[in-house]
Parts: C-alpha cells; structure tokens; sequence
C-alpha cells in the first residue's frame, strides 16, 4: 500500500445538494437502462469530488451496496422468492466463483500503485462500455452448454464478475445478467433477480476485504457524503425507471457507452 493511499481524503466541500443532484443524475443513467450506475458513479468520485482511486472505489461499493439491498427487496416484491429459489443453482454456481473473486480483485486493489490503478479503471471502463453495447444491442440467445461444461463455466465467470467488481466497486449486474442468461438460458427478469442475490454476498466479501486496508478509513471520514449520494442515487434510479423506454436504445445506449470511454480516457490521464 503505497503512501498516498494510507491518506484519507479531504471532507468534499460541496453542498449536500449538489452531491444528491450528482448521485441522482448517476441514478437516472443507471434506472433507464435498468442497472444501478455505479460505474458512471465512479469517474464522478474522481473527477469532481477529488477521491483518490482507491478511495473512490470504496466509497463507491459502500453506495453500490446500499442500492443493490434497495433493489433486491423492491424486485422480490415483483418477482416471486419462490421462483427465484427454484433457481439456486444457478446463483450457487456463480457464487462458488464470484465470492473468490471478489477477494481477489479487492487483495490487488489495495495493493496496486495509484497509477497502476487508474489505467486498470480506465480499461475496466472501455470493457463495461463494449459490454453495455453488446448486452443492449444484441438480441441475447443462450450458449446451451451441456450440465458439465455449465458448471466450471459459471465458476470462472463468476470469478471474472468478482474480481471486476470488486475493483471498480460496482455490483456487476451489467456482467452478471448476460451470463446468466447466455450460461443458463434464463430469461432477462429472472436474470435480474438472481444477479442482485448473487451480487449482495460478492460485494460483501470485497467489503470485507476493503476493511482490512487503512484506506478503509475513508468511509467514515465521508459517511455523510456517501449516506447523500446513495440516496440521490437510490432517487434517480426510481425516476431513471420511469423513463425506461423513453429514449430507443439505439441512442442511449451509444451516449452513455461515449461517456464511460470519456470516463476512461480521463481516468487513464489521471496521476
């Protein structure tokens, strides 16, 4: 852990409305295509809020947490616990990799350099945006893997959503929802549901592991600040929701896919 990364950051100085404006505009991004925005969130902890890497990564899992426990008890109300129980093994199977993951990932977190960190984020970013095109414009089928090639299928891309979700602090649904549906052919709203159940348990463990490293303390050095953006967030997911549908995604998609490549560019320049 290198010297820069024992700090905590400054206390932002901005008001408690423009930090609950910027995580309601992240909220919407993500409501209107049906995920959380913590990867929009991200580059913003950066870039305007001045957070160092690590730092905005934390921070950025604590709300992605917050919004992910939202979300599960808002779809279980919408999708029966029954039918999404009667899938179990297909979030077992993904857990049995995304949890190693997810330590993982956070273990080489808190010890890359600050700069080597940046540009990891930066090429994070360019992938999630070449998966947002491809999951949003493209009809998804499945794979039909036979049983025995689903199940170390699902481990090891379980482990590759844990380890990138980790890093990034995100809840990986963007990833998860397309395996779950091109590795076990379930359909996209019960892709949903299993996604949030196998996410909570992963961000967990990189949690865990984050409170391990002194750059933990950044947490609690901000926990007003990350209490105001999760409810923006949470807020601006509820409105992005309404307006699903409202712009063809053959338009947005492209847009929000722009900004995340501008996102890394930018982080990829970042000292």
């Amino acid at each position: 852990m290198t010297a820069d990364q024992d700090l905590v950051p400054f206390r932002p100085t901005q008001s408690a409305t423009v930090v609950f404006g910027a995580g309601a505009a992240i909220g919407v991004l993500g409501g209107m295509i049906g995920l959380g925005g913590a990867e929009f969130r991200l580059p913003l902890l950066v870039g305007l809020f001045g957070f160092a890497a690590l730092s905005a990564v934390i921070l950025n899992k604590a709300m992605s947490l917050v919004v992910v426990l939202v979300a599960l008890a808002t779809r279980l109300a919408a999708v029966s616990a029954a039918e999404v129980a009667a899938r179990w093994p297909v979030a077992v199977n993904l857990l049995a990799g995304s949890l190693v993951g997810a330590w993982v990932g956070a273990s080489w977190a808190v010890r890359m350099r600050p700069a080597t960190l940046y540009k990891v984020l930066a090429a994070l970013m360019v992938f999630m945006a070449a998966a947002l095109l491809v999951t949003h414009t493209t009809a998804l089928g499945t794979l039909a893997l036979p049983g025995w090639a689903q199940v170390p299928c699902g481990v090891v891309a379980g482990f590759g959503i844990g380890v990138v979700a980790a890093i990034m602090g995100v809840a990986g649904g963007e990833l998860l929802i397309p395996t779950i549906v091109l590795l076990f052919g379930q359909d996209i709203k019960t892709a949903g549901s299993l996604s949030l159940l196998v996410s909570l348990p992963t961000m967990l463990v990189a949690f865990a592991r984050y409170s391990r490293d002194g750059s933990f303390a950044v947490l609690g050095a901000n926990l007003r600040f990350t209490t105001i953006m999760a409810a923006g967030s949470l807020v601006g997911a509820v409105l992005g929701g309404l307006f699903l549908g409202a712009i063809p995604d053959l338009v947005l998609i492209p847009l929000l896919a722009v900004i995340l490549l501008i996102s890394a560019a930018k982080l990829a320049r970042h000292d």
